[in-house]
């Protein structure tokens, strides 16, 4: 069967990612943090089996973490976080993969266990879901495209998984189990890992 995973992730470019986490760090300190994140997610992402494509926000860079021995290369499109989503699954589907996950960069429980997982539950489900702590999502995996849940969503807010599920009231979905991502400062007490950077790149 082919199977495809997506990475989702923001060109690190001082003062335009983690922004919320900038607000309490500094611009420096945020970015050094979302390229620790990025390191980790590009670690788990190529131990899976899959098909692997990171989608960047501004332009792709070459020469970078995500190694083109692991990872194609493509470009976002779309007005909004809903529109760049359904436009890179409905790129994957016309490709002929019959089982596409899209995942965030800015997760250090995410693991190669998870992802896999989600894959397999693909086999019973019509959608796999991993909820956010924050009332997102991390995890959005699917055997065919659902152009409703990536429309008329207040992105980045406490009720995009919600109204994602509203959407998908007829269908099956698996929940994974909940994670945290790292958004502001106090997702960051969870990791000594985390703290131990930041102290060291302070």
């Amino acid at each position: 069967m082919k199977t495809a995973l997506i990475v989702f992730t923001r060109n690190p470019e001082l003062g335009k990612c983690k922004t919320r986490l900038a607000k309490t760090l500094g611009d420096q300190s945020a970015l050094d943090i979302y390229k620790y994140l990025l390191q980790h997610t590009a670690q788990v992402a190529q131990q899976v089996e899959a098909n692997r494509y990171v989608f960047y926000s501004v332009e792709i860079n070459t020469n970078d973490i995500w190694s083109e021995a692991y990872f194609s290369k493509k470009l976002q499109n779309g007005n909004d976080l809903g529109e760049r989503m359904h436009n890179a699954f409905d790129e994957l589907f016309k490709a002929k993969y019959q089982k596409v996950i899209i995942i965030g960069s800015d997760l250090l429980d995410l693991n190669r266990d998870i992802i896999e997982n989600a894959f397999k539950k693909l086999d019973h489900h019509d959608v796999v879901l991993g909820p956010a702590i924050d009332g997102g999502y991390y995890l959005l995996g699917m055997k065919q495209l659902h152009p409703a849940i990536f429309k008329n969503k207040a992105w980045g807010t406490e009720t995009v998984r919600q109204d994602t599920l509203a959407d998908l009231a007829n269908k099956s979905v698996y929940l994974l189990k909940p994670l945290n991502d790292i958004d502001t400062f106090d997702d960051m007490k969870h990791y000594n890992q985390l703290k131990q950077f930041y102290k060291t790149h302070d």
